[in-house]
């Protein structure tokens, strides 16, 4: 029998604000725990929330970026559960009336053993607000557990997906084009490490045809795009074989252990009923405006998608170095300051594309660190551009920019790199190199086109590479006649 696997995705999107979602307590990172559990996470009696306005702000930017429906009206709940990191007892989310409701992602899926790269849409079903919980600490105090509340009350939007997706590529395929967007609009920090960017994965099979779903396993909190992959493969392979077997499968919220590879059941799995939800008594509905939209929207950043078109109509680049380039808003935001600073737009992609993209991997920074700014880049584009320096030339100034040697001309001068383009002082080596090498001429008048690449070798090589290049094999040309 053949199998089809079912996949649809809930992400905890950690909001980038300074306080919490229903009060006023930081939501720095990596404090001493509890130091940041105010009156309000610690649920004191007749303390009352109160609802953080940039988080709201947070939902709507979503909500545009991915042309979502917006509810004018949504309604914050109360979704119980009895576990020690939440003191109340219960968590403030929204159930029946989220903020944002219906939207879409395009995705692209790359190219696999058997199967070529294709774009998809994935079907966002909601997001909605919420407050995340504390954490159970193991093992700081020999012998016993802690709970560390400094985590309780941050704000979360948590976006839920359609079971749209038939594979582990296209999964995290979604995975990491939602992490590219958050980051992008500025509403998360997309640090996996940290929390702030979780997924949930919830993973059924079916016999391939059927239109019934299977029962559904939900693979809790993965932070890493590679073990998401992992726990999805083994997941899917585990529930076939226990189907295979004779065997059943029941609904069970399950976590991934990296150093095996393999998924564990952790608890069966609850549904809305197990939460009895219903209205927070202390909230007030929460309602947004076609005003409120508009201004969120105007200090939004032009959207990947839309850049991506910009730089196509407007620097004539290609598909792919377009959609590169817009990989992050930091890249996009360095290529065009490096264009606008006067480089050429297909010559200024491919250094940030190459160049710099391989310095940046190999020394694992961000590009928002890099030691050539998109000043100085265009700069040494410049160079080139004029016949100052060569291309070979140019990667060494790449390096004394990168080493902190200078600016660019600065560089050229003291490294001795500056290009030779005068006409006399090039055919004068060109004349001792055709002086030298009369085999070679022979050749090429013999009709061996190599040998004419070789004469371009001996003249640049003459020069210690300082000849124009272009220059070079014009003359060379006029000189064998």
């Amino acid at each position: 029998m053949q199998w089809e696997v079912v996949i649809g995705l809930e992400t905890h999107v950690q909001l980038q604000t300074r306080s919490k979602q229903f009060s006023g307590a930081s939501t720095t990172y990596g404090a001493e725990p509890n130091t940041q559990a105010c009156e309000v996470s610690i649920a004191l009696p007749g303390v009352l929330p109160v609802l953080n306005k940039k988080a709201v702000e947070c939902a709507i930017k979503f909500g545009l970026a991915i042309d979502a429906e917006m509810a004018p009206r949504s309604v914050f709940s109360r979704k119980n559960y009895f576990y020690p990191d939440l003191p109340k007892g219960y968590q403030i989310s929204q159930f029946e009336l989220p903020v944002v409701g219906k939207g879409k992602m395009t995705i692209q899926v790359p190219a696999g053993k058997n199967t070529e790269a294709y774009e998809k849409v994935i079907n966002i079903t909601r997001a909605h607000l919420e407050e995340d919980a504390g954490k159970s600490v193991h093992g700081a105090v020999e012998g016993m557990s802690g709970i560390d509340l400094n985590r309780a009350g941050t704000p979360l939007l948590e976006i839920v997906t359609e079971p749209d997706m038939r594979s582990a590529a296209e999964a995290v395929a979604y995975a990491k084009k939602l992490h590219e967007l958050v980051q992008w609009i500025g509403i998360c920090d997309g640090n996996m490490q940290e929390g702030s960017f979780r997924c949930d994965v919830n993973v059924s099979v079916r016999p391939k045809g059927t239109e019934k779903f299977g029962t559904r396993r939900e693979i809790k909190n993965l932070n890493s795009f590679k073990f998401m992959q992992q726990a999805i493969e083994y997941e899917t392979q585990w529930q076939i074989e226990t189907l295979e077997d004779g065997g059943t499968i029941q609904q069970a919220t399950v976590l991934f252990n990296p150093d095996t590879g393999e998924t564990r059941a952790m608890r069966t799995k609850e549904e809305a009923n197990d939460y009895r939800y219903f209205p927070d008594p202390d909230l007030l509905p929460l309602e947004v405006t076609e005003a409120d939209k508009a201004r969120v929207k105007a200090d939004m950043p032009e959207l990947p998608q839309a850049l991506q078109a910009r730089f196509i109509s407007e620097y004539q680049l290609s598909s792919y170095d377009a959609s590169t380039l817009t990989a992050s808003r930091a890249q996009a935001d360095y290529f065009v300051a490096v264009v606008n600073a006067g480089a050429e737009p297909k010559q200024a992609a491919n250094w940030v594309m190459g160049a710099l993209s391989a310095k940046l991997n190999a020394e694992e920074k961000a590009i928002a660190d890099s030691p050539v700014s998109a000043a100085q880049l265009s700069a040494l584009l410049k160079r080139i551009a004029d016949n100052t320096i060569s291309n070979n030339a140019a990667k060494q100034v790449f390096e004394g920019l990168w080493a902190g040697e200078g600016e660019v001309d600065a560089i050229i001068e003291a490294k001795g790199l500056k290009q030779v383009s005068d006409t006399g002082a090039i055919e004068a080596i060109i004349n001792e190199v055709l002086a030298a090498n009369q085999a070679m001429v022979e050749e090429f008048r013999a009709g061996k086109e190599k040998a004419f690449n070789a004469l371009v070798g001996q003249c640049m090589k003459a020069s210690k590479g300082k000849a124009n290049p272009a220059q070079v094999n014009e003359l060379l040309k006029k000189a064998l006649g």
